[in-house]
């Protein structure tokens, strides 16, 4: 495997979810500036060395509520 596809939602309680497509890897952070490295050591504890992505892409969600 060469990739990982994240998305990443802003979380109710406030700070980032972030989970894999295709895989079981969920991690949460609470500032954006750390969301980078949460996410690498959740790929660390998931793949062995030889099966480690070399490239993560990360896909932004947001939602919002209006009212009319």
């Amino acid at each position: 495997m060469k990739e990982i596809f994240f998305t990443i939602n802003e979380s109710m309680d406030g700070g980032y979810e972030a989970n894999a497509v295709g895989h079981s890897i969920y991690t949460q952070c609470n500032r954006y500036e750390d969301l980078h490295e949460t996410i690498r050591d959740a790929i660390k504890c998931h793949f062995d060395t030889s099966e480690m992505p070399s490239l993560i892409y990360l896909s932004f969600v947001r939602s919002e509520a209006i009212a009319l």
